[in-house]
């Protein structure tokens, strides 16, 4: 079996996803990084939410941010995959998916993100650079990190 990919609005999210993408972001942000920290951010009203679902679960999320919503750029956040399910590889897929969410819905491959420090070598397979220098967020290192290239669509 296979992941099963979804975009959707905030206002379209059924209030079992919302709940089950909150739970996962809070079990992974919050509990497995003990990083205390308000997940709900005001942020998903405007962002649309890329959701991958794996026998039935949400297993794989992502915010995908139009350009101006959270930096000038267009963005992706929230990046997480259930801490049994890494071992798939699925983070890889994630990203992929969230890019072209933002080429279909955005139009631009142009993107920032805000990444932990950690998985700075992760988004640099796909095509990420470090655009400044090492920040605390929520106590957790981070670096800018901007798509390669402009493309054309």
């Amino acid at each position: 079996m296979s992941i099963q990919w979804k975009i959707k609005r905030f206002e379209a999210l059924s209030l079992g996803e919302l709940y089950e993408l909150l739970r996962l972001r809070s079990e992974v942000f919050i509990v497995e990084q003990n990083c205390p920290y308000q997940d709900v951010d005001g942020k998903d009203e405007k962002a649309l939410h890329l959701i991958g679902e794996f026998e039935g679960k949400i297993v794989a999320y992502a915010r995908l941010f139009k350009a101006g919503d959270y930096f000038e750029n267009a963005s992706i956040g929230r990046v997480v995959i259930a801490q049994n399910c890494r071992d798939k590889k699925w983070g890889h897929d994630l990203m992929r998916e969230a890019m072209a969410g933002i080429g279909t819905y955005f139009y631009t491959t142009r993107i920032t993100i805000s990444a932990q420090l950690y998985l700075q070598k992760f988004y640099e397979s796909h095509g990420f650079v470090t655009v400044g220098e090492t920040y605390l967020e929520d106590d957790i290192p981070h670096i800018e990190m901007l798509s390669d290239t402009e493309k054309p669509l």
